[in-house]
């Protein structure tokens, strides 16, 4: 099967991390009689040096005529002075508006080998992370209205949230057909005793669930639903939510399950092309130094496999070869404990790539 992949490099250390992924995909195309076409893509930092701005057209047309992207991470210290317009988040933003892709999925696993490396006591990972978060993408405040005004004198600015009903129609939809895929529970986190978009949610979401009578459907406001994600994750196996709830809710997810190195993430909308990307930064302070944890990215790239192409198969090799690389002791800096065998970003990769 062939199949065009749109690879953004992304900016600082992230070059790094899609160059083992993409000799994992390698590998994966050679074993199971694949082609995969890969076309570069600048976004971000790179785009803003080579054409002053973050996402030109003509990049993005190449990630439209793509059958999936897999992109690194973008930004860094070199742009944070750039006007609003410029930063390199904007071509992000552009990107997934325009792809369309309106459903983030997260998921919140902790590798059974890193238990020790989450912040939460051993007695709350005992009984187990393992929990989605379905976030809607192009909505609310972070594409409202952004103006900063002067009123009497001094300076007000202002953000508006707003949401339609089809939109939250859409991603509610998407969050009850992910937990009937997993253990039928699910639940929307809002903050509905003070804002009208979250009423709306609950108004809409309460008729979605009259089509799913099997799932055990539930509402939570996002103050106690940040403070239950660490007191208790295990009572949680999808979690549906607005754009900005999703958004800190989901790194605070990652976070306990001990590294933020190891979540992958995919973007879709109603096609089967996504966007596929690890949830870290670009992380500016170790690039160029090969000590970047790579298997984010990698498990980025099984998921575009498994649900932009439909190759299950090939992307259960590449889950069970980073838990074997795991189980024979290797470690990125990040997950390093003792008696673990460190090892750099490309020599991950090699163990990876050894148990395919």
């Amino acid at each position: 099967m062939k199949k065009n992949i749109g690879v953004i490099w992304g900016d600082c250390s992230s070059p790094e991390i899609v160059r083992e992924a993409l000799r994992i995909l390698n590998k994966i195309a050679l074993k199971y009689d694949h082609e995969f076409v890969y076309t570069d893509i600048a976004m971000g930092g790179e785009a803003i040096d080579k054409y002053g701005e973050p996402l030109p057209e003509h990049e993005l047309e190449k990630c439209l005529n793509s059958d999936s992207v897999l992109l690194g991470a973008i930004g860094g210290p070199k742009w944070e002075g750039m006007p609003g317009h410029l930063r390199p988040e904007k071509g992000l933003l552009k990107l997934r508006s325009k792809m369309k892709l309106y459903s983030n999925l997260r998921p919140a696993k902790i590798w059974p080998q890193l238990q020790d490396a989450s912040p939460l006591k051993k007695s709350i990972v005992e009984k187990g992370i393992d929990f989605v978060i379905v976030r809607e993408l192009i909505g609310g405040v972070y594409f409202g209205n952004h103006e900063t005004n002067e009123v009497n004198g001094q300076l007000v600015a202002k953000d508006t949230m707003s949401y339609s009903e089809e939109e939250i129609y859409r991603i509610g939809r998407i969050g009850f057909e992910t937990a009937m895929k997993r253990n039928k529970k699910l639940c929307m986190v809002d903050k509905a005793n003070v804002l009208d978009t979250s009423r709306l949610w609950r108004k809409v979401m309460d008729e979605l669930k009259k089509e799913y009578p099997e799932v055990m459907y539930s509402t939570m406001f996002v103050d106690n639903a940040a403070m239950q994600i660490c007191k208790d994750p295990s009572q949680f196996d999808v979690i549906v939510t607005e754009n900005m709830f999703g958004d800190i809710l989901s790194d605070e997810a990652s976070e306990i399950t001990g590294s933020i190195g190891m979540i992958a993430s995919s973007s879709l909308g109603k096609g089967s092309c996504g966007l596929y990307e690890p949830i870290h930064g670009s992380a500016p302070d170790i690039a160029g130094k090969n000590i970047v944890n790579p298997i984010a990215c990698i498990l980025s790239a099984a998921m575009m496999l498994r649900y932009s192409f439909d190759m299950a198969d090939e992307a259960d090799d590449i889950e069970n070869a980073v838990s074997m690389a795991l189980d024979q002791g290797y470690r990125t800096a990040d997950i390093m404990t003792e008696g673990m065998k460190l090892v750099s970003t490309s020599e991950m990769g090699d163990a990876i790539l050894k148990n395919i």
